[in-house]
């Protein structure tokens, strides 16, 4: 259903500017191979927009790697002519640019140009933001009680959405960076990895996880796309040194508290009192769950910390402006109570390997315990 109802946002705006580029630009000598070229250049989305490149074979996936860049390439470009279409209103008040001048040959091939252009400029610096992983620090302070440590570095990530198409180079930069935070913990907050089938890239990947080094060890929680790829993707986390926490609670070092949560998506998981029981009050409280909902629950929980992901921050402009009307944290930081959220806008993508809205991103949170 999520493919569907991209299809459709992709198909309606389409048809918007098939028909304003056409009577704004193409003279009528012009027009069928507009028709054409248009046509054949959109229908790549629909047909070949598919998440993975698995059974297939080469050309397609050439033709799957080409949609994925589609899809925002128009989004930009519908942007660019709605922009256009407001210059013209305004012009018929203003008269900015003669009626003349705006249907001369050369301002309508300027123009357009232009709008292509953009698009693709935007689409280009999308991908290089996509791939460049940036480290975002924050610093809390928690109550301590009875803890052994005044101190807890926490890397943590989300939204890894491993498939057979990732680059290596990008896991093992990845794997470099969070080494180099020299962390007391790697949390990592769900959507980590897509499929539950085993090939030789999960194989590379589970290996190189495993080479990061922690003093409390890696855990995470599944995010909806585990739900969805089913329960095979337990022998990755093994496999990569990762230990789930399914609605469960453990303490660490007699220093901190961890709990994890199952994704929403999964109805009858816990409530976090439920998870976290009578007995968690001598120490601090750290809660990962995938999704930045029921914040208030966790803050009247007395959780110290909680930890999310899911929302990509948008992850394309303007979409991000959506997502934060949805969620009352959508990305960044914020206080409750006495309880600091964390949401993350992911180290990768939901679909296009486009970002332009948010960061490749791993969270870096120093909590001092007082």
């Amino acid at each position: 259903m999520f493919h569907l109802y991209i299809t459709l946002a992709y198909i309606i705006p389409n048809i918007y500017v098939f028909f304003r580029i056409k009577d704004l630009f193409i003279s009528n000598g012009y027009r069928r191979w507009y028709i054409l070229v248009y046509l054949l250049i959109a229908v790549i989305y629909p047909l070949f927009g598919r998440d993975n490149y698995q059974d297939m074979n080469l050309l397609m996936q050439g033709l799957t790697t080409i949609a994925s860049y589609i899809l925002p390439f128009y989004l930009y470009l519908f942007l660019s002519v709605l922009l256009f279409d407001l210059f013209l209103l305004i012009n018929l008040k203003v008269k900015i640019v003669s009626s003349e001048k705006r249907k001369s040959f050369s301002f309508r091939l300027s123009t357009l140009s232009a709008m292509i252009l953009l698009s693709v400029a935007v689409v280009i610096g999308g991908v290089i933001n996509l791939n460049t992983i940036r480290i975002s620090k924050y610093q809390v302070e928690v109550p301590r009680r009875n803890s052994r440590t005044d101190h807890l570095r926490v890397v943590y990530m989300a939204d890894f959405h491993i498939q057979q198409n990732i680059s290596i180079s990008y896991v093992e930069q990845f794997v470099r960076k969070v080494n180099a935070l020299r962390p007391d913990i790697l949390l990592y907050g769900g959507d980590i990895v897509e499929s539950n089938r085993k090939n030789g890239t999960t194989t590379i990947i589970e290996l190189a996880l495993k080479n990061i080094t922690t003093k409390y060890g890696t855990y995470g929680v599944i995010g909806n796309h585990e739900i969805y790829g089913g329960k095979g993707q337990a022998t990755f986390f093994e496999n990569a040194g990762i230990t789930l926490l399914l609605d469960t609670l453990v303490r660490i070092d007699s220093s901190f508290y961890l709990a994890g949560r199952i994704d929403d998506r999964f109805r009858q998981r816990k409530s976090v009192n439920a998870i976290l029981g009578n007995t968690t009050h001598d120490l601090p409280i750290i809660l990962m769950d995938h999704r930045p909902t029921g914040l208030k629950e966790a803050s009247r929980a007395d959780v110290d910390v909680q930890f999310s992901g899911h929302t990509h921050n948008g992850q394309l402009f303007p979409i991000n402006f959506i997502i934060h009307s949805m969620y009352e944290l959508s990305w960044g930081y914020m206080k409750i109570r006495d309880t600091h959220f964390f949401v993350t806008s992911g180290l990768r993508l939901w679909g296009p390997p486009v970002k332009t809205a948010g960061k490749s991103e791993i969270m870096l949170v120093d909590i001092n315990f007082k």
